[in-house]
């Protein structure tokens, strides 16, 4: 077989039944981003049924985010060795299985091993097989497709918070548990969607004598992959993962007390519901808004400035919210909070792929949704112990939108600091590279091969890299 037909034979369909399989991951990316924050709906009720205090609640959203987010790598192995379709219908049969085992709970621990472990793991395997298969069936058009993807997020969140709060008031958070489990299965149906793309067979490689010696040392690759320790030698990824923590600490008590909040305010059950749809509606229109100025000529090489003071909008519109006190203002609030939720997250990923490149970003973002456990998983309870302490949700968001200005003040002071120290140490490095290059015939050094990065405010607009999240 020829170079050129083995070539053809890998390169991506950009369309076709790849369209198929974007509708696939629209639903389950759609139940995996969703959920955690719909499920909302029903704390009252378990908090009521059970007995436990507002941080005991919050902990279950947050044990299923934390265990999405740290099954990344376990799932990415997974779709490797078995592709992306059983891996996805897998997920969705341990997501439906763990909503039908909770409504059998009779303790808040039964339903974090339930929701938050199981349910978490198995939300995992359907974000991670999903985004992968995408690469797989899309090249020149996967910025759309993975736009398309992405979007399942606010669209599942717009139907699912009225959805559970029809089903609560009709069923119980029991019988609404075992409906929701129910509907979870569709992700199998995504799963099966998900056809392997066909590739042109090659020569299997030969089985070297030291077979045992080679799978030891792939998984020490694999591992290492995964877990790079050597990225916190770098500057911009220690600025950047210090204030993604900042932001992940305070970016989802809002979202999971803001139904309760309103509630607290005199509003009724469904309104207060409706506030989680506006949010998501909004939501679904600022990702792309977001990701289209974002490449813009001028605002392209400054998206590390562009994203401090996206979080930073989204931390005062927390800090605003306490003053609140009428149903249209917390429409309002609803609506700023999605377009500054929608934004911090349309460049969150771009960010770090701005940074670490094309090559470096898998390892990278590995690394960064691990450590994005411990803020995920201390949020919410924290916050939820203030209003167990206090007695009011004020403190919440005070506490959230404080926590996120700093992140955001913080990235833009170190990204400035970081820029002028590199545009410092390349005026020194060029005299001197050109002159060596003189002296011994040479051409002159590049700036990559001399490990510096490029101030991205000099660089030109190149095209988004990185799928909004």
């Amino acid at each position: 077989m020829s170079a050129a037909a083995v070539d053809q034979a890998h390169k991506p369909l950009d369309g076709g039944w790849g369209w198929m399989v974007v509708l696939g991951a629209h639903i389950s990316i759609g139940f995996a981003y969703a959920t955690p924050k719909a499920l909302s709906i029903f704390f009252k009720e378990i908090q009521k049924d059970l007995m436990c205090s507002y941080s005991d609640i919050a902990l279950i959203s947050s044990i299923m985010l934390a265990a999405m987010y740290a099954g990344g790598p376990v799932s990415s192995a997974l779709v490797s060795r078995f592709g992306s379709r059983p891996v996805v219908m897998l997920g969705g049969v341990m997501c439906g299985l763990s909503m039908v085992t909770a409504a059998f709970g009779s303790s808040i621990v039964y339903l974090y091993l339930c929701i938050g472990v199981v349910g978490g793991c198995g939300l995992a395997l359907n974000l991670n097989a999903s985004l992968t298969i995408i690469s797989k069936y899309f090249l020149l058009r996967r910025p759309l497709a993975n736009g398309l993807a992405m979007a399942g997020s606010p669209v599942f969140l717009c139907f699912l918070a009225p959805l559970n709060q029809f089903l609560l008031e009709r069923f119980g958070w029991r019988g609404s548990l075992l409906i929701l489990g129910a509907l979870m299965l569709h992700c199998c149906v995504a799963g099966a969607l998900m056809r392997p793309v066909q590739q042109l067979s090659q020569t299997p490689n030969k089985l070297e004598p030291n077979g045992g010696t080679s799978i030891k040392d792939g998984c020490v690759q694999n591992f290492k992959k995964f877990l790079d320790l050597s990225f916190f030698k770098d500057l911009g990824f220690v600025i950047y993962l210090i204030g993604n923590v900042m932001f992940i600490f305070g970016a989802y008590a809002p979202i999971l007390f803001l139904s309760a909040y309103a509630i607290s305010q005199g509003v009724d059950e469904y309104s207060a519901a409706y506030l989680l749809s506006i949010m998501g509606f909004v939501d679904m229109f600022v990702r792309p808004g977001t990701g289209l100025i974002a490449n813009c000529k001028w605002v392209r090489p400054r998206v590390q400035y562009f994203f401090s003071l996206a979080m930073v909008f989204c931390g005062v519109c927390h800090l605003l919210c306490p003053l609140i006190t009428s149903y249209p203002l917390l429409v309002v609030y609803a609506i700023f909070f999605g377009v500054g939720f929608g934004m911090v997250f349309a460049l969150i990923f771009e960010c770090l792929m701005d940074l670490m490149g094309n090559q470096r970003f898998p390892s990278a973002v590995g690394l960064v949704t691990i450590i994005e456990c411990l803020p995920m998983l201390l949020g919410p309870p924290a916050a939820g112990l203030l209003v167990d302490v206090y007695g009011d949700y004020k403190y919440l968001f005070l506490m959230c939108g404080g926590v996120i200005v700093a992140g955001g003040v913080f990235l833009f002071i170190m990204n400035t600091y970081r820029y002028h120290t590199l545009r410092t140490l390349r005026t020194d490095l060029k005299p001197a590279k050109g002159q060596n290059s003189v002296d011994q015939g040479q051409e002159p050094v590049s700036e990559a091969e001399t490990g510096l990065e490029t101030d991205p405010s000099q660089t030109p607009a190149s095209p988004s890299r990185a799928a909004n999240v």
